[in-house]
Order: structure tokens, then C-alpha cells, then sequence
């Protein structure tokens, strides 16, 4: 069950009421808190967990009291921001009343103390089954408190320190992460026990982690049948469809089976009249060629229906197209937000106009002694999820009709009529509504520079050193060659295990095509590179460009700063290094400097069917590339001057068709 906490000390309401009710003035910013004990039927033999979200920075500290008043759990530690959120688990409940209890510092006597009592039973509570009419159960509406819930779910989810990498091969391996979890198992079902493979690519994975938060919380979902936009026109969406209004009959997929014959672990969207790309275990060697294949039956149950749904149903719909649609556009799964801190918070959506997608999982703010900073988690083809924070080599933005509207969206509110027929919310009706108020044409209306200044001004409202901010934007850039450095990897492994050539698609689908090219060619992520490397060596003008932005010292004049970060950036990009694999295990080391004086080579060298030190700019005949033995087909060498343009313009092309 989940409430929303009112605005005096122990008045809590639905999840469905539209607005916090109860005291004002003194006791106002106690409103809009919503509370989540999970699982959804607390019992003594399941660990219990409890979520606190607020919209507002309230310090204070979660208790547990157990029934026989004793503090079984307690927490001051505040995540997020917003929403902000606090959690707590006992591992062993009893059975009886339990009390939440956050008590809130520096409140009047009235507010102090926020409280849910929580009843654990004890015996194992009837499980939850399917409904007739709705592929999950509806318990909820989708509204702030839930909102917050989604955010502070996200956020716990891909948690880590600032300084980590973290990475996973997997989506399902974080949703089986019962420390970062906190809706394992909320059913009761051992739902997240039984096995589900969930590999979204990153079109997917707004839609997968949507979905799955919606089927534990018993929440609407939908989405969208969308074009992925043409030559001359963006994308557009013409169907929906949702879990009272399943789509049976969509196209099959095809198959592609890995060693032992199965089917792979999860599909992914078809192009427009394409059969979709198969994912998961496409990267395991010695795969049969693609085979057309039907999806099984959607078996009974809630969890294998579940399962069945987003990896035959969800994962063969969804693609890139479906978030970059224009702004305007309400016939949508996503809406436009505007720039600020309130509304860029975990679960936000960033669809770049070139077909990538992110999903934010996290905001530190601003600090007296670094920049504020967006993370983000991303999904890649093999189905790897990994994190990464917002800067210019990551969130690509350009203003272009045909490409759509990129930016910040978030999932449009899915609501129930009176007739208990699911409809999304219109733009108008988002921006009039009181749990949202934040459809906003405003990103639409910025060029490239207009954005990422905004970006800069919302992460980091004072001014920053201009040292420091540089050192962030070099650091940025070495975990994103760091990243590169997996991917390339996994391409000498392909070779090394697959022993023939990946198929090289044609003109502009080398950025959106199938099987191993997609998995492990990189024209994408080196086009994004290149982007990066350009944002990092002319760092000094921009700040020179823009110094008001900046912390520019008094007795230094705007030549002076722009002198020593020059300097700075030398010894920076010269001190940091990483090395790569060679053809023949041998390691390589590099340092960022190299990179960036190799961008002309990285324009060329994203094909997998090339040696890695091709891949890595490594000079013909030098020592780094003696160990080079392979060569891409002629064929495919003599197809990539004509599409080096792409990159050494840093622009990806259009799509030549719908």
C-alpha cells in the first residue's frame, strides 16, 4: 500500500489524493511526502523496507519502531534532491503494528514527527494474481507522490560513489540487487528470483525500468507505435497501446538462437517494416544466422506474463524514434520539461537527436568546492548498463525538424477515466495539472550553446573555476575513452571467438542497423567522442567566451585564464592514461593526449572488422601496430571515405527513408 503523508504530524492520505491536506503556514512544508512500505503485504518472513519522499530538503531521521516499541532501524542519511528520500529495512520483522516514524529537525512541536503505522502479519499473505481485463492488477494512480517514489527508485537503484564507474553487464543483474532494489520482491511472488533476463538496448530502457516499477506498484503503462522519422519529416507515433489494450498481433521477430538453440534473452524494437534486432545473447560466439521465429504464447501467470510482455511486446515497439517525436506533439509517450533542478530529477529522459537515450539517475548539487552534477544511466546493444554524468561529449543537442525534438522529457501521465477506459494526459492538461505543472516548449526554442549554457546555470547556479571545471570536462572525457576501451575489447573477443567479417550495412544505417555490427562497431559512441574531444580542447575559449560564467580571478585578465588553462589542459590530457588490449593480448598504454591528437585517424575507425590498433589511431608501420593482423573486407574500406564526412563535421545524417 502506499500513502501520501498531509501536512500535520500523523495525517496521511491516498495515494490518490490530488493535494497534501491538513495545517498550512508553519506545517506547510511537510506536505507532498509519500510513504512506501514494501512488500505490498508486509509479513514476518519477508524483510521490510520503507521509503520516505519529500518534495522539500527537510532534515530529519527515519525510525522503525518495532511493536514492542523498541528502534529496530534507524537512518539520518537524505538522498536525492529532489525528490529527497530516506530509507530503512529490518531483515526479520515480528508480527504486530510497526510505526515509520520521521522525525523532523527543527519543526514546531505540531509537525515534529511524521508516522505510518505499517501491520505485519503473521502469516504469508495471499499472493497477488492476474485480473481479468488488465495484464497487471491496478492499485494506484500515477501522481507526485508516486512520481517521487519512481525517482527515488531510480536513484537507489544505480547508486554508487562519485568517483565509481559503475557497470553492469545486465539490467536484470541491478533488479536482482536486493541492496539497491528496494521493490525486490514487493509482490511476494520471488518475482526477482525466478530468473527474468531483462537486456534492454537504450531505446528500451526508459520503457523496462517504467514498466517494471508500474507492474510492482500496480501502476498504468503504455506506450507508443512510432515511426523513427524519414529523410524530410521527424518521428511520429500512430498507435497505443497499453495493459487493458494489449497488442497481440504485432510482426514476429526474428531469431537469432545462441549455442545451444535457445531463443535469445530479449528482443528488441523492429525498424519501420523491419523485422526487429535481436539482443542479449547476440554477443555469444558461434550463432546460427537469423531465422524467422514467432513469439510464444504469453503464458499465464502475473510474473511470466510480465516477462512475456517486455521482452516479446515492449522491446519489439519501442526504438530511438519514440523519443525524439517533436515537442509539440501530444500523440506521445514523453513530454517536454523545462531546465531547472525541480524538474530534471531520476527517471527524467534524455533523448539525444541522434538516436541515443538516456535515463537520469542521479543530481548532486553544487558544492563550495566542485561543480553540480546529472548522471545518467545508458543501455548499449550487447545490454550492458552503465553510468554517466552530463556534460557535451555525452548529451548530444541540435536543432533540427527532421531529427525531431531533442532534450529532457519525461513519461506522460497515464490516467484512468471514469469508465476505467487508460488515456494519457494532453499538454495542456499536464501543464494545468497540480501534480505536474511542467510541459515546457522552452528546450525546442534553444540553439546548441543556449542549451548547454542553461545546462551549466542549472547544475552550477554560481560561478565555477575555471580550472576546476576544465579538470571535470577532462575527466569526463577519460571515462568516456575508458568506456570505449570495453567496447573495443568486446569487438577483439568477437573476432577472436566468431573468425568472419561482420556485415557492414549501408551509408547512414552504420549508425542503426542489426546483429554484430551493432553490437561491436562504434561508429556511434566514436562520433560522440569526436564531439567530446572537441569540447575539451577548445575549453579555454569557451570560458573565454563566456567569462561572466566563470570565477575568473581579479588580478588575471581573460588572456591570462584563457593562457593557463591551455597550459593545464596539457598536462592534464599528457598525465592521464589507460591502456587496451592489442591483437595479441599484449596491453598498450595511451594517455588522453594521444587520443586527441588522433581524432583524424578515430574519424575511420570504428569498424569491428579492423584490427583494435586500427581502432585506436595506431600510426601504419609503428611499433603499436606490429601487431596488427587484421584488415577490414576491401569492400567495406572502400565504402568508409565516403561516410568520413559524418564525423569530421561531428553530424550524424538523417535518415534517408521512414
Amino acid at each position: 500500500m502506499l500513502l501520501i503523508a498531509g501536512a500535520c504530524s500523523v495525517t496521511l492520505f491516498s495515494v490518490g489524493a490530488s493535494q497534501a491536506q491538513g495545517a498550512v503556514g508553519t506545517c506547510e512544508d511537510a506536505a507532498e511526502l509519500a510513504i512506501l512500505p514494501s512488500p505490498v503485504a508486509p509479513w514476518k518472513g519477508a524483510p521490510l523496507r520503507v521509503v520516505f519522499a519529500a518534495e522539500k530538503p527537510i532534515d530529519g531521521e527515519l525510525s522503525l519502531i518495532a511493536p514492542n516499541g523498541s528502534v529496530a532501524a534507524k537512518s539520518r542519511e537524505r538522498h536525492g534532491g529532489p525528490p529527497f528520500f530516506w530509507f530503512a529495512e529490518v531483515t526479520s520483522p515480528a508480527a504486530g503494528t510497526w510505526h515509520a516514524a520521521l522525525a523532523r529537525d527543527h519543526a514546531p512541536a505540531e509537525c515534529s514527527t511524521i508516522t505510518r503505522d505499517i501491520a505485519v502479519r503473521d502469516a504469508e499473505p495471499p499472493r497477488p494474481h492476474a485480473t481479468e481485463g488488465s495484464l497487471w492488477p491496478l492499485r494506484n494512480t500515477w501522481n507526485r507522490g508516486t512520481e517521487s517514489l519512481y525517482s527515488a527508485w531510480i536513484e537507489k537503484l544505480f547508486d554508487a560513489p562519485l568517483d565509481a564507474e559503475p557497470s553492469w553487464k545486465a539490467l536484470h543483474e541491478v533488479l536482482r540487487d536486493r541492496s539497491r532494489n528496494f521493490l525486490f520482491d514487493h509482490l511476494g511472488l520471488r518475482e526477482d528470483e525466478l530468473g527474468l533476463l531483462i537486456r534492454p538496448d537504450c531505446a528500451d530502457l526508459p520503457y523496462f525500468l517504467r514498466a517494471y516499477f508500474a507492474f510492482k506498484m500496480g501502476l498504468p503503462f503504455g506506450y507508443s507505435k512510432c515511426t523513427r522519422g524519414t529523410g524530410t519529416e521527424p518521428p511520429k507515433c500512430y498507435e497505443w497501446w497499453n495493459i487493458q489494450n494489449l497488442e497481440e498481433n504485432h510482426p514476429p521477430p526474428s531469431q537469432q538462437t545462441n549455442g545451444s538453440g535457445s531463443p535469445p534473452d530479449m528482443f528488441r524494437n523492429p525498424a519501420n517494416g523491419v523485422a526487429p534486432k535481436p539482443v542479449g545473447l547476440a554477443a555469444t560466439p558461434s550463432q546460427p544466422a537469423a531465422k524467422p521465429y514467432a513469439p510464444p504464447p504469453r503464458p499465464p501467470g502475473l510474473v511470466p506474463g510480465f516477462g512475456h510482455y517486455v521482452r516479446w511486446t515492449v522491446a519489439d515497439a519501442v526504438h530511438s524514434g519514440s523519443g525524439r517525436t517533436m515537442a509539440s506533439d501530444e500523440h506521445t509517450d514523453y513530454y517536454p520539461v523545462p531546465l531547472n533542478q525541480e524538474t530534471l530529477r531520476p527517471g527524467t529522459v534524455y533523448a539525444d537527436p541522434y538516436g541515443h537515450i538516456l535515463v537520469l539517475s542521479r543530481r548532486l548539487p553544487q558544492s563550495d568546492d566542485a561543480a553540480g552534477i546529472l548522471f545518467a544511466v545508458d543501455a548499449q546493444p550487447d545490454g550492458t548498463v552503465a553510468r554517466k554524468r552530463f556534460w557535451r561529449g555525452n548529451f548530444l543537442f541540435a536543432q533540427d525538424p527532421v531529427l525531431g525534438s531533442p532534450g529532457f522529457k519525461r513519461f506522460r501521465p497515464i490516467v484512468r477515466d471514469k469508465n476505467g477506459t487508460l488515456r494519457r494526459l494532453t499538454n495542456e492538461e499536464i501543464a494545468k495539472n497540480p501534480e505536474y505543472g511542467d510541459f515546457s516548449l522552452d528546450q525546442s526554442r534553444l540553439g546548441i550553446e543556449d542549451f548547454y549554457d542553461r545546462m551549466d546555470d542549472v547544475m552550477s547556479p554560481a560561478p565555477l573555476d575555471p580550472v576546476r571545471a576544465m579538470t571535470e570536462a577532462i575527466a569526463s572525457l577519460e571515462e568516456q575513452v575508458k568506456a570505449r576501451v570495453t567496447s573495443v575489447e568486446n569487438g577483439r573477443k568477437y573476432q577472436n571467438s566468431e573468425h568472419r567479417d561482420a556485415e557492414m550495412p549501408d551509408g547512414a544505417s552504420i549508425f542503426e542497423t542489426t546483429g554484430a555490427w551493432e553490437d561491436f562497431a562504434t561508429p556511434s559512441r566514436d562520433l560522440r567522442l569526436l564531439i567530446a574531444l572537441d569540447v575539451v580542447r577548445l575549453f579555454p575559449e569557451r570560458v573565454a567566451r563566456r567569462p561572466g560564467r566563470y570565477a575568473m580571478p581579479k588580478d588575471k585578465s581573460v588572456a591570462d585564464v584563457k593562457a593557463e588553462l591551455e597550459n593545464v589542459l596539457a598536462t592534464e590530457l599528457a598525465a592521464r592514461k589507460f591502456s587496451y588490449t592489442r591483437s595479441d593480448g599484449s596491453a598498450w598504454t595511451l594517455a588522453l593526449k594521444d587520443v586527441i591528437n588522433r581524432a583524424t585517424e578515430l574519424e575511420m575507425a570504428y569498424n569491428v572488422n579492423d584490427c583494435v590498433e586500427l581502432r585506436w589511431g595506431a600510426a601504419d608501420k609503428s611499433d603499436e601496430a606490429s601487431t596488427c593482423k587484421r584488415r577490414a573486407p576491401a569492400a567495406q574500406r572502400a565504402k568508409m571515405p565516403a561516410y568520413r564526412a559524418w564525423f569530421h563535421e561531428r553530424r550524424r545524417p538523417a535518415r534517408a527513408s521512414g
